[in-house]
């Protein structure tokens, strides 16, 4: 049986990167893959390419940092399927810049996608998820969270928040029979961090134990992982996938 029969997963940022594997990823198990994403033109390609499949998938035009819309999307994927089983908190901006440079549009536009958008997700979502006294809610967080990053003031302390928000969670939702976890991925090697100049990708390289960047598929096999019954003891917890960089 799949890992995932049967199971309604809400993945924002779900168009691109991470969020698309993990979207495939799911559809493979058996999950319907509901794709929350500001992409249109590449979210419903996604969900094209996952049917051609045969897996099951739909489309959602969702602004995280939108109350509403994440409130209005969410009550029209349980009002369809009757249930939202798993959320994965994924979606996530950049605005680096030192301390000395950056503006305040630049920490409260990631403030407000990166952590903001992960509250408006789960507290839309959850209540869903305690109607049937079942849940999996995962965010992503990342391994600059847990050692800090030149640059990136607003993006650390988003992926900082989402582990305590997700530790919070754990206590707060577990005897209610949903379990919060986070996922810390290294540096992966999306689309966006492959255009960067040869020199910089053999830099992060020579940082990994691994001696390579990770691929978006291993991080989805962590959310498939942790999304599933294989994992249902696992709650509150932080998983580095990052080939051991925090060593």
């Amino acid at each position: 049986m799949k890992k995932l029969e049967n199971k309604i997963a809400i993945i924002t940022g779900g168009a691109d990167g991470i969020g698309k594997a993990t979207a495939i990823r799911f559809a493979q198990e058996g999950a319907v893959a509901v794709i929350w994403d500001m992409n249109e033109e590449k979210g419903q390609r996604l969900v094209e390419d996952i049917r051609n499949d045969d897996g099951k998938a739909e489309f959602y035009k969702v602004n995280v940092a939108d109350f509403q819309q994440v409130e209005t999307s969410a009550s029209a994927v349980a009002e369809k399927y009757g249930k939202i089983d798993i959320l994965i908190n994924n979606a996530g901006i950049t605005r680096d810049a030192s301390l000395k440079k950056m503006t305040v549009e630049n920490w409260q536009q990631v403030i407000d996608v990166n952590l903001s958008g992960v509250f408006y997700c789960t507290k839309a979502i959850s209540p869903f998820m305690l109607d049937k006294g079942y849940g999996r809610i995962i965010t992503t967080s990342s391994v600059v969270a847990l050692y800090g990053n030149f640059g990136q003031t607003n993006y650390i302390a988003t992926k900082a928040g989402v582990i305590g928000m997700t530790k919070t969670w754990a206590r707060e939702l577990g005897r209610k029979g949903i379990t919060a976890n986070a996922i810390a991925p290294g540096f992966i090697s999306t689309e966006m961090v492959t255009l960067m100049p040869e020199n910089v990708l053999a830099s992060m390289r020579e940082k990994v134990p691994l001696g390579r960047l990770g691929k978006p598929d291993e991080i989805a096999s962590a959310f498939v992982f942790l999304a599933s019954d294989e994992a249902a003891y696992i709650n509150g917890a932080v998983l580095s996938v990052d080939g051991g960089i925090t060593i």
